[in-house]
């Protein structure tokens, strides 16, 4: 599916968000500013969640309500080269049917990660071409 714009990413996020119920475990591949982050923000305003969802680059993880008693739980591993404890604080949130577990640079804990899971890529074109998300 191509995209052409951050607001139509934000819209698929929403759309993709709007049909989950809890238990499911997404990762997103892309490249660094392609917009892995924008599709979980259009994903939370599916959930209902109202509140700034931001990068968790830096705190390898945010967690999120939702109204109707989710949580989504955001991480990102870029900055690890070893999951080490996050490794146990993946797998709670992977085995909690009350939470939507979405991960980013997910290579450090792919072996904890479901097979079942939905990935979801995130591809450039070329700059006048947008993106490309293969669900």
């Amino acid at each position: 599916m191509k995209i052409s714009s951050a607001d139509e990413l934000i819209e698929l996020g929403r759309q993709f968000g709007s049909k989950l119920r809890g238990g499911e475990v997404i990762e997103l591949i892309g490249d660094i500013g392609v917009g892995k982050t924008t599709f979980a923000q259009g994903l939370a305003l599916g959930l209902g969640i109202s509140g700034t969802v931001n990068s968790p680059s830096f705190t390898i993880m945010k967690s999120y309500q939702t109204p109707n008693g989710l949580t989504l739980n955001h991480y990102d591993f870029y900055r690890l080269d070893d999951a080490g404890i996050m490794k146990s604080e993946i797998t709670e949130s992977i085995n909690n049917d009350k939470a939507i577990t979405v991960v980013e640079w997910a290579k450090d804990v792919a072996g904890v990660l479901p097979t079942n899971r939905k990935i979801i890529e995130i591809k450039y074109l070329t700059d006048s071409e947008g993106r490309e998300v293969l669900l």
